[in-house]
């Protein structure tokens, strides 16, 4: 049987340390895998956040993926996410964030916010109607700071990752492994375990969801690093990162690093797979696990560092604590 924490008693002694680990854990992963990004590296390869690749990134410094996990974060604190007016928010930040000239920026999310006009309803509306392809895994890289915000309310949690995946991926996919992943960022950081993804499922998912992530899931558990080629796909990414993350031996930093050295041997998308293990990984083990010399050197977008990044995740506790308690006293 799983274990549900939805308690305000629970969530006033929330280790901070894994609520920070969450963004930290994946912006450590998004440099590591910067340099990488589009190889394959050999297994004699030494994995470091060296700098350089294709866009020219400075030793530690991280992409879009964490930019846009920034952006989101700091949408969130200015509103609700299930409101209009909170992904209103999301939105602007968004726009905000591609007005800087990012070196980096995915095609789909790129047309989708210079075209999607200026509401999250009308970019939603765009992309669902405009693209192609939606099944990328632009959304996931981003939806740590989503478990934070709603660490008092599973439901809330699932419904938010979902509509802020809708502002620029339409497809399910994309949705539903948002949901997931979120679900199981916010069950690491209460209960310090990795079962988030299967009580999602069992919580959450429809019959076919479960079926199909369900078997995803299982399948990553006893996979090699090259069954998922293309993790550019979200689901192919959701693979990679669970793969990376229970075939790492070991607890705490080695684990930590374990996986997310996995997830960008495995090739391909490697800053964004990279990044979506370390949420989840830095969730469990929390930012002390996170070697100290990486989180020292991390900074990028908005010009701030790991400490920024902590920062963000202590307000966005603090903000859901302080709704939980508001919801409850009625005013």
């Amino acid at each position: 049987m799983w274990l549900r924490v939805n308690t305000i008693e629970h969530l006033e002694s929330i280790d901070f340390d894994r609520a920070r680990g969450a963004l930290i854990g994946a912006a450590a992963g998004d440099a590591l895998g910067a340099p990488y990004e589009f190889t394959r590296p050999g297994s004699d390869a030494e994995i470091i956040p060296k700098g350089g690749g294709a866009f020219g990134w400075e030793p530690s410094e991280w992409t879009d993926d964490t930019a846009m996990t920034v952006a989101v974060a700091r949408g969130l604190l200015a509103a609700d996410a299930l409101t209009d007016h909170g992904l209103n928010a999301v939105a602007q930040e968004f726009r905000v964030w591609l007005s800087s000239g990012p070196k980096d920026v995915g095609r789909q999310t790129k047309v989708v916010i210079l075209h999607g006009g200026s509401t999250a309803q009308s970019m939603t509306e765009f992309a669902r109607t405009k693209v192609d392809r939606g099944a990328g895994n632009g959304s996931l890289m981003r939806t740590a700071p989503v478990a934070l915000r709603y660490l008092t309310d599973a439901v809330h949690c699932v419904s938010a990752a979902m509509q802020i995946s809708d502002l620029t991926h339409p497809d399910p996919h994309a949705a539903q492994a948002c949901a997931m992943w979120s679900y199981a960022i916010r069950h690491a950081v209460l209960l310090g375990d990795f079962n988030g993804p299967h009580q999602y499922l069992d919580e959450f998912a429809t019959p076919s969801e479960r079926g199909f992530w369900g078997e995803l899931l299982r399948r990553a558990e006893h996979a090699g690093p090259t069954d998922f080629r293309n993790n550019g796909w979200v689901v192919d990414a959701v693979a990679t990162a669970w793969w990376a993350i229970t075939n790492a031996p070991g607890v705490h930093e080695q684990h930590l690093a374990g996986v997310l050295e996995r997830a960008v041997r495995a090739g391909g998308d490697t800053d964004t797979t990279a990044a979506i293990a370390g949420a989840l990984v830095g969730a469990r083990w929390g930012a002390e696990a996170v070697p100290a010399q990486w989180k020292v050197d991390l900074h990028g977008y908005p010009g701030i560092d790991a400490n920024g990044l902590a920062e963000l995740a202590d307000s966005l506790v603090e903000k859901s604590q302080v709704c939980e308690r508001v919801s409850r006293s009625g005013t």
